[in-house]
């Protein structure tokens, strides 16, 4: 199932599912979305602050359901990521977003709602900056605008110039789903109602601010529990601030992808230019993609949006 796409004068419902944002930061990022041409609708919500979270969960759950449910909402953007998304999810009727779909992006914290309403809903979300990102980046913009907007009909996805991939495979494409997002949020609902399924899908992975042993960790976990051996293929994004000033006690972040990606044998670009750095390209999650690993790029097979 796909969202209807997102027109110049539609409007856009922002809501905060994870962690606080400044006031000045959000208010600044929305006068940017209406300075392309978007009308926003706020959360009412999306200035509260508990802790570090935005607000009380039923609170951040209210907001997210009734952005699916306000007919005059075109598409439901996150304002921000940090923490807190896990804790909503028993909160939200999977139900009511099936019944409405609507195009729903953001990355980081959000990735356990972006995989969860895709399984649960069939619904293709997207992995994608959000309302307080830098969106004056020339080529995040773009890409985001083209997915979200244009991409109604195949298409292919590619590091911008100066970007380069590294490609391990045998095989030069392999076609399957594509699900994932940040590596420490995938990793943390193993064991329950709302972990990934990753059997025969392309699993994409990104963090930022882990050490390599985190990393380590965190795959352990994936291979342990046999998901990365289900997996068709791996996109490996941007891993920000992922490595050490010196490793006399540690692994590489490069010897950990090596040793716990790459020895299963399955195609695997490395370098993907999506994550918490700039530029960052839009990913729709659950959709279905060829991974040329000749070149380096992802095909998408089909329309995102309609």
């Amino acid at each position: 199932m796909i969202a209807k796409r997102l027109n110049y004068g539609d409007t856009i419902g922002l809501i905060s599912p994870a962690g606080a944002d400044n006031p000045d930061n959000i208010k600044k990022s929305i006068s940017f979305l209406k300075s392309l041409g978007f009308n926003v609708k706020e959360g009412k919500h999306i200035y509260d602050r508990y802790g570090y979270l935005a607000g009380k969960d039923e609170d951040r759950a209210s907001d997210l359901m009734s952005m699916f449910l306000d007919k005059s909402v075109d598409m439901v953007l996150c304002v921000r990521g940090g923490y807190g998304t896990m804790r909503i999810l028993p909160l939200i009727d999977f139900n009511v977003i099936k019944e409405n779909p609507k195009i729903f992006a953001g990355f980081s914290d959000i990735t356990t709602l972006l995989n969860s309403i895709s399984l649960k809903c069939n619904l293709i979300t997207f992995h994608s900056p959000m309302c307080n990102s830098n969106l004056l980046d020339k080529i995040t913009l773009e890409s985001f605008l083209y997915t979200i907007m244009e991409a109604h009909k195949a298409y292919t996805i590619e590091n911008p110039e100066d970007f380069t991939t590294e490609c391990f495979s045998s095989e030069p494409f392999i076609e399957g789903q594509l699900i994932g997002g940040n590596l420490a949020l995938i990793s943390s609902t193993l064991g329950t109602p709302y972990e990934i399924d990753t059997k025969d899908k392309i699993l994409f992975i990104e963090d930022v601010s882990e050490e390599p042993y985190r990393i380590d960790r965190m795959l352990t976990q994936l291979s342990l529990s046999g998901k990365l051996q289900q997996c068709k293929g791996f996109i490996l994004g941007q891993f920000k601030d992922c490595s050490l000033p010196h490793y006399e006690r540690s692994l590489t972040l490069r010897q950990v992808i090596e040793d716990r990606i790459l020895t299963l044998n399955k195609p695997t670009i490395l370098n993907f230019q999506s994550g918490h750095s700039y530029p960052k390209l839009t990913l729709p999650i659950g959709a279905q993609i060829k991974l040329d690993c000749k070149n380096g790029v992802i095909h998408v097979l089909e329309g995102v949006i309609k």
